[in-house]
């Protein structure tokens, strides 16, 4: 799943997408990496960030959603293996699903319309009543994510008794909530929302026992790309070197795709599409070949 941030103030790229040419052409290049998926936002959720109203989201996604949809795609994918960043791609990548970042019903709906296929929701259906009838009345598949409050608040001070079995809860609670909406079940993806209300500790914790979460029988999201967390994990002091750029953390992101490759999830939300392939096509080939199995440009149905 390739990053498409329309926002100004995003992390690790805010701004850099925030026009309509610059979003395509981004979109565009995720696709020739390997990006089965390609998940445009038009509001930021990194700890801090303040809502966006309706209408500004709408402005920044809709447009660049309908020229996504109306691209020159090869419309299936081959079956050989995505090539490494030192091949060269086709100029027609197979076409992707497209994605909405938002926890708006009125966004989703108009997402949806403009050709998305997944409504990614952050708050799992909690922010806005209408997105579970939006996302069961059109079909659509849909990930659901544990985030502990909103952005705004989620990293002040976050406690559990133990992480990895309550967002467990969480998450199935959810599944259940969405399912008595009128949302397939086979539709629904879940994401334990690394970095977001949670400390290093705990997002550490959620990776090594990530596997605990395959028991709620949906394919799990995975998203610690650039993350703040992968800075700080064996680094100390404010010496030189203390602290890195959100573009400086490709090898934690690497790193932790993989281990939460080998525990299980199957979806992988990142910035750097092709470097990320490459590890887990090399991770897959020491597990009886288990990424050319998954590999799909549509959810997992079973």
């Amino acid at each position: 799943m390739g990053i498409v941030n329309v926002t100004p103030d995003s992390f690790s790229d805010g701004g850099l997408y925030l026009d309509a040419d610059a979003a395509v052409a981004h979109a565009r290049a995720l696709a020739l990496e390997g990006a089965d998926i390609l998940d445009v936002g038009g509001e930021s959720t990194r700890p801090g960030a303040e809502p966006v109203p309706t209408e500004e989201e709408l402005r920044r996604v809709l447009g660049v959603l309908e020229r996504i949809a109306a691209e020159d795609w090869v419309p299936t994918r081959p079956t050989a293996p995505a090539p490494s960043a030192d091949h060269a791609y086709s100029p027609h990548p197979p076409r992707p699903q497209i994605s909405i970042d938002t926890s708006k019903a009125p966004v989703a709906r108009a997402a949806l319309a403009a050709g998305a296929g997944l409504v990614n929701d952050v708050s799992a259906f909690r922010a806005d009543p209408e997105m579970a009838a939006v996302v069961a009345e059109s079909g659509a598949e849909c990930c659901l994510m544990h985030m502990l409050g909103e952005p705004r608040t989620m990293q002040r001070e976050p406690r559990y008794e133990d992480v990895v079995d309550e967002v467990k809860a969480f998450l199935a609670e959810r599944l259940a909530f969405a399912v008595s909406q009128g949302v397939s079940e086979q539709r629904v993806l879940l994401d334990p929302g690394i970095g977001l209300g949670k400390t290093v500790e705990h997002n550490l914790e959620l990776l090594g026992r990530l596997d605990e979460l395959l028991t709620l029988g949906r394919p799990i999201v995975i998203g610690t790309s650039r993350k703040s967390f992968l800075d700080r994990v064996g680094r100390h002091g404010d010496g030189p070197g203390a602290s890195r750029s959100p573009r400086e953390r490709l090898a934690g992101t690497v790193a932790s795709n993989v281990m939460a490759f080998e525990r299980g999830a199957s979806v992988f939300r990142v910035h750097e599409v092709a470097p990320v392939r490459d590890a887990l096509a090399l991770a897959a080939a020491t597990l009886d070949g288990r990424w050319t199995q998954r590999r799909t440009a549509r959810i997992p149905r079973s």
